[in-house]
């Protein structure tokens, strides 16, 4: 073999350890969330397998926009972890002590609160109140069509998508559901673990 050739070579094999090296992270976070299941460790939230509910493409308003907008979807927000809950316009009482759980555990993630992005996706036209969107500065409140989150969130059998926080990965990938009247220091704990362990978002 040449001397170019043994040189081309050498680079090839440089150029797939740096990509390996940098991919690493990711795979093992993936592989010890989708795959491994140590016996000692439990999850308050479900985990999703992504494959079974690929992101729709939602074609949502984000609240406050012009209506000459284009319209957008969760994928807008790659790159971060989404907390999401979904609700009419007039969020009532569960709501609006769902949409505080979440801005709390955001809160107290510290240092790596803006690893994380709170959505509220809107299933109707239902005026919001001022108030509630002041509190609530920062979230992301976007109006869908009902019908397409019906189709793509998984609920449990007593329950319905209004009942749940979600968690959406860097990715997109739909990956962990939070059970009905979800205790917030619980999940904490599962949120907490998930940043800790993974290097993405």
């Amino acid at each position: 073999m040449e001397k170019t050739d043994k040189q081309t070579l050498r680079g090839r094999w440089k150029l797939l350890l740096v990509v390996a090296v940098c991919a690493a992270p990711m795979i093992f976070s993936y592989f010890t969330y989708y795959v491994v299941k140590p016996s000692g460790r439990t999850n308050y939230g479900t985990i999703l397998d992504p494959r079974n509910y690929p992101m729709p493409k939602l074609q949502g308003h984000l609240l406050g926009a012009a209506a000459t907008d284009p319209a957008i979807g969760l994928e807008a927000y790659a790159g971060k972890w989404l907390m999401v809950q979904i609700d009419s316009g007039a969020c009532a009482e569960v709501c609006q002590k769902r949409m505080y759980d979440i801005r709390q555990l955001r809160t107290a993630q510290g240092k790596a609160m803006d690893r994380i992005e709170r959505v509220w996706l809107i299933t109707d036209d239902t005026p919001i109140d001022t108030s509630l969107i002041r509190q609530h500065d920062g979230a992301r409140m976007l109006k869908v069509d009902a019908a397409a989150l019906k189709a793509w969130l998984p609920t449990e059998s007593d329950s319905q998508i209004t009942d749940h926080v979600y968690l959406i990965d860097p990715l997109g990938n739909l990956m962990m559901r939070f059970p009905k009247d979800a205790d917030a220091n619980k999940i904490k704990k599962d949120l907490s673990k998930l940043l800790r362990a993974s290097a993405i978002g």
